[in-house]
């Protein structure tokens, strides 16, 4: 028997196509195995309750496809090499994280693993590979970019299906409760669900085709104003594994009479988003101030001791409780959907820098709050998102200010020169998903 262990999408996933691919040239039964670890970062439940419900369409799906579908909980990298040796799974294939924790769950599953158990990783998280892309830190997007899209026609291909499986397992999966599993969670359940975000694959396609029908038109030119709805929202399935960015580039270059505003797109979801795979997966800082470049180091401990107009605490900033009223409505947004609009995001942790006591303490609760409250948190696109606001990664060096240094300014009054703030202070949750 052959075992894929990996993330929440039966569809378009390169790892599990490449686990079935073996099974068949085996002549194996399929198993596909998730762990539930009790508790990942600052996650909460709104998080876990989205990928959870997400997995429960992949088990539905694999019953359908003859695959047995299996659900663990507690850590993996103990209880997955026991379940491979109860089970007699003669080959283990898995999709890829970047991320500290996960890396540190593959290297103690392939610890534990038998030694006749052959373990193998797929990239199924990005479009090129990541180590493919490069094979060392990159400095920003301008050196990525050519590499990327070099590689892009070998990757960028059609997706072949994961078909229904020819070679059935001699015994059944346990069912899974999942109604049980979700009121069982050890996570704080203050930070509840969204209504906005309908989670699975057939949730993600749907608010894909509304994208592409509705929304991409406008990309290029509105994705800065956060009162315009230009944007996809399609990171929390991307993010959780319920659709697959390849999937996604590939609906979106169907696009007829639209080239400047795919190739925006495509620019942000493959390159960018690769690019802080790339920097998480090569910088082991990647989450605090001493994965910063030398420069940004210096600048921000030259004047860490400047002087704070206003201090706020990492609650009072959770609550919304500043005396900017857009930062406060940008925060609500985050605590009420789960989502804060991408230019408002650069503003938001900018600020957390300029009213807190040290960049430390800002990156600190910036990551907090976004691993906390937002959908796709604990996720390379939010540290890279809060590196590049907080200590300049990705950016370069400008002109030298209190506590900022030579790190990228925004204010109020550069906002306001971009788009109409006093609308989007006026705004509601969730005014611009209606």
């Amino acid at each position: 028997m052959l075992v894929y262990i990996g993330v929440v999408c039966a569809a378009d996933n390169w790892a599990l196509i490449y686990a079935q691919q073996l099974a068949l040239a085996e002549k194996l039964p399929l198993h596909i195995c998730f762990c539930l670890a009790p508790r990942y970062l600052d996650a909460t439940y709104r998080q876990y309750a989205f990928m959870l419900k997400g997995l429960r369409e992949v088990a539905k799906e694999c019953k359908s496809l003859d695959i047995q579908f299996h659900l663990l909980s507690g850590e993996p990298g103990q209880n997955l090499p026991s379940f491979v040796k109860k089970w007699k799974f003669g080959a283990v294939v898995t999709d890829f994280n970047p991320l500290r924790i996960p890396r540190q769950w593959i290297e103690t599953v392939k610890k534990h693993l038998p030694a006749d158990v052959p373990f193998i990783q797929v990239d199924a998280h990005n479009v090129v590979p990541c180590w493919e892309a490069s094979e060392k830190l990159e400095y920003g997007a301008r050196t990525i970019r050519g590499k990327i899209t070099k590689l892009l026609p070998e990757f960028l291909t059609e997706i072949p299906p994961v078909d229904t499986h020819p070679h059935s397992a001699s015994r059944a999966a346990e069912p899974v409760d999942w109604e049980e599993v979700l009121s069982s969670l050890e996570v704080e359940r203050s930070v509840g669900e969204v209504d906005w975000a309908q989670p699975g694959t057939s949730g993600g396609m749907a608010m894909l085709e509304s994208f592409i029908d509705r929304r991409l038109r406008l990309f290029a030119t509105h994705r800065n104003n956060p009162n315009c709805d230009a944007l996809s929202h399609l990171s929390p399935w991307i993010h959780t594994g319920q659709l697959s960015a390849q999937r996604v580039v590939k609906q979106v270059k169907r696009k007829k009479n639209a080239s400047e505003t795919v190739a925006s797109f495509v620019e942000e979801l493959v390159v960018r988003r690769e690019l802080a795979d790339n920097f998480c997966f090569y910088n082991p800082n990647y989450d605090n101030i001493s994965g910063a470049y030398d420069w940004a180091k210096k600048t921000l401990q030259d004047h860490a001791k400047d002087r704070r107009q206003y201090l706020y605490t990492k609650e009072q900033l959770e609550n919304a409780k500043t005396h900017d009223q857009l930062w406060n409505a940008a925060q609500r947004q985050l605590v009420s959907e789960g989502k804060m609009h991408g230019f408002l995001r650069m503003y938001w942790a900018k600020k957390i820098l300029e009213w807190t006591a040290s960049p430390e303490e800002a990156l600190s609760i910036a990551i907090y709050l976004n691993d906390r409250l937002s959908l796709d948190g604990c996720d390379p696109n939010g540290y890279v998102g809060c590196m590049w606001s907080i200590c300049g990664i990705h950016d370069q060096g400008w002109a030298e200010r209190p506590i900022f240094g030579k790190i990228r300014f925004m204010n109020y009054a550069g906002c306001k020169r971009k788009f109409d703030v006093a609308q989007f202070e006026r705004k509601g949750p969730q005014d611009d998903l209606k």
